[in-house]
């Protein structure tokens, strides 16, 4: 567009971009209840500011569907092993059904019987681990959201790429404030390295390391087989190991290196993911865990601040806030990011997306 900036914000409302998602995923073949539900998976993460796991994985997703080797039509199989355990056989659908379906079947466990698990195999990307644990907190749940993914660390001591950069999110009920934890055993998601290398923007030069192990500020570099850095070192790699434990060793699903990326399209990624939920009023009433919770808020956000701070944040209540602002003004995408959507779109004759005015 002649005469606009590259970075130039243009906004979509969520409700347009979950309409789009969907027409462009139901033109790719995908039932439109699963549309429905993948949509508003990826938009929820645009609202959070989760950018790197929103809408805009929709072109890389398009392309496994397209080289047959992410399947639009299956739908998830749940088998409840015990009365607290179930599992899920993905059958290489979205990972996003799969959760649904998981993280559900764990829910009426733990009405029940006070805690539930879902162990899934054969699975897919997810996207945001949040928005799997703000579906156990719309029930009043606990929750412990594991999954395993790529080969994009190495294990500390090493150099060569063989762990996932695999999020471990859990969250609890609060009085006005959850306590929502989603975070990866990497310095920095590697999404963000995806989404610098497309806006063509420069990443901090401790987020990764090239081919040759030298740290890199450019992200094509990073990806070009260099690899991530684990946050904290041994504890970083310690951690992603036990994403590994618990999603692919118990699941049945690839791992130790072996999970296909959800940005290669040569073969299914076969993901496992590992899901609980617990009911948070097994010792006490509902209202005074949450008063507890509260309690803790007051106290974490309340905390004498370092020289510099303005404002301690409860973990998620960024993302909250974040939230709160973007159903206001509309998630923010530039242009080459809106054109690369389009392309999806026009692709299956879907309608291309609602802009607003850019800023």
């Amino acid at each position: 567009m002649a005469g606009i900036a590259p970075d130039t914000k243009f906004y979509v409302d969520a409700q347009d971009a979950e309409r789009f998602v969907e027409s462009v995923l139901v033109g790719n073949g995908v039932p439109a209840a699963h549309a429905s539900v993948v949509a508003r998976c990826l938009v929820a993460a645009d609202l959070r500011g989760v950018d790197t796991h929103g809408m805009n994985r929709i072109p890389s997703y398009m392309e496994r569907i397209r080289q047959g080797v992410l399947d639009a039509k299956a739908t998830p199989e749940l088998k409840q092993v015990t009365p607290v355990v179930a599992q899920v056989d993905a059958k290489n659908a979205f990972g996003f059904l799969a959760a649904d379906i998981g993280m559900a079947a764990a829910i009426e466990s733990a009405k029940l019987y006070g805690i539930g698990m879902t162990s899934i195999l054969h699975s897919n990307h997810f996207g945001m681990s949040a928005w799997v644990v703000q579906k156990a907190l719309d029930a009043d749940m606990m929750s412990l959201v594991f999954t395993n993914s790529s080969p994009a660390l190495p294990p500390w001591g090493g150099k060569s790429m063989l762990l996932g950069v695999s999020p471990l999110a859990c969250g609890a009920p609060g009085k006005d404030n959850p306590f929502i934890l989603d975070m990866a055993p990497s310095i920095a998601a590697r999404g963000k390295i995806y989404k610098a290398k497309r806006r063509g923007e420069k990443i901090p030069s401790d987020w990764a390391l090239d081919k040759d192990g030298n740290a890199t500020d450019d992200p094509a570099a990073a990806l070009d087989g260099g690899v991530m850095l684990p946050m904290g070192g041994p504890k970083g790699s310690g951690l992603a190991v036990m994403m590994d434990v618990f999603s692919g060793v118990l699941s049945g699903s690839a791992f130790a290196g072996n999970v296909t990326g959800p940005y290669d399209p040569s073969k299914p990624s076969n993901v496992g993911h590992f899901l609980v939920a617990i009911k948070p009023d097994l010792f006490m009433s509902l209202d005074d865990f949450r008063e507890r919770m509260q309690y803790l808020y007051d106290r974490v956000v309340g905390a004498d601040k370092a020289a510099g701070v303005d404002r301690i944040y409860f973990p998620g209540e960024l993302e909250q806030l974040q939230q709160q602002e973007r159903e206001k003004t509309g998630i923010p995408l530039v242009q080459a990011e809106i054109d690369a959507l389009n392309a999806e779109a026009n692709k299956v004759g879907a309608k291309p997306l609602v802009i607003k005015n850019p800023s």
